[in-house]
């Protein structure tokens, strides 16, 4: 079974800091990027993020201060990375809830303007659980009855979430080989920002998933109480989601100017 692709789709995987979308930063990234016509390119970078990496991660990917010392930063890898999945749809293990949002975030910081949400998202953890409820290392084991060796490796998860996905489309009949279906049956909640503080409401538009404006919509809020907006701005949420907030008022300025 192979993908039915109409442009390319990476596969990626992050090992980091922490699990922190606004704070942490990675430590090591792997793409595989599959083409339409069946050719992949893979890619694995390890990354000196800046700051020293908690022995409690450490324990979970192995991965050290001493091992990344002299590594290049995501800075200096930002456009290689961004060349790599510019075009293509994204696909992870979890990547919709933290792959995505702090690569965007990990972009974001360095100056790279990127905006996920134009690209189609397949979230496998996400199909898995619908459909089973278990970790990678169990979903690899199930649907394609291998262990998985060096679980926590970035380059080992990346291949396994590719690898899983495509027995999850040869076992479902109802699991459709088109990356639009796929993208909307692993979707979640309808999240405008990736990080889950603006979902969609009934009517589909912008609202505040927490705090004192839980529920409302981002423009009514943002129109009554102009000063929410400078204290979100300078609260610790994701540059992301400020982003996100920042395109919305722009549109509300727009649209009563």
């Amino acid at each position: 079974m192979e993908l039915s692709l109409t442009r390319p789709i990476c596969f990626f995987d992050l090992e980091t800091t922490g699990v922190n979308v606004a704070k942490d930063r990675i430590v090591e990234i792997s793409i595989l990027k599959v083409f339409p016509n069946g050719n992949k390119e893979s890619k694995t970078w390890l990354v000196n993020p800046e700051m020293p990496i908690p022995p409690q991660t450490t324990a979970v990917h192995g991965i050290t201060d001493e091992k990344v010392a002299n590594e290049p930063t995501f800075k200096q890898l930002s456009k290689e990375i961004y060349n790599m999945i510019k075009g293509s749809d994204l696909a992870g293990f979890n990547s919709d809830r933290f792959d995505i949002p702090l690569l965007a975030e990990e972009m974001l910081r360095v100056g790279i303007d990127v905006d996920f949400k134009k690209h189609l998202t397949v979230d496998v953890q996400t199909i898995f659980h619908k459909m089973e409820k278990r970790t990678l290392s169990a979903a690899y084991k199930f649907y394609c009855g291998k262990d998985l060796d060096n679980a926590h490796s970035a380059e080992a998860d990346t291949t396994a979430t590719y690898e899983v996905l495509k027995s999850q489309i040869a076992r479902y009949d109802d699991l459709e080989n088109d990356v639009a279906k796929l993208s909307a049956f692993s979707t979640r909640r309808k999240s405008i920002d990736f990080a889950g503080f603006v979902l969609a409401d009934d009517d589909g538009d912008p609202s505040f998933s927490f705090g004192k404006h839980k529920g409302k919509k981002v423009v009514d809020v943002l129109q009554h109480e102009p000063g929410y907006f400078s204290w979100l701005l300078n609260a610790d949420f994701p540059l992301y989601t400020k982003k996100v907030l920042t395109a919305i008022r722009l549109e509300t300025l727009n649209t009563n100017s």
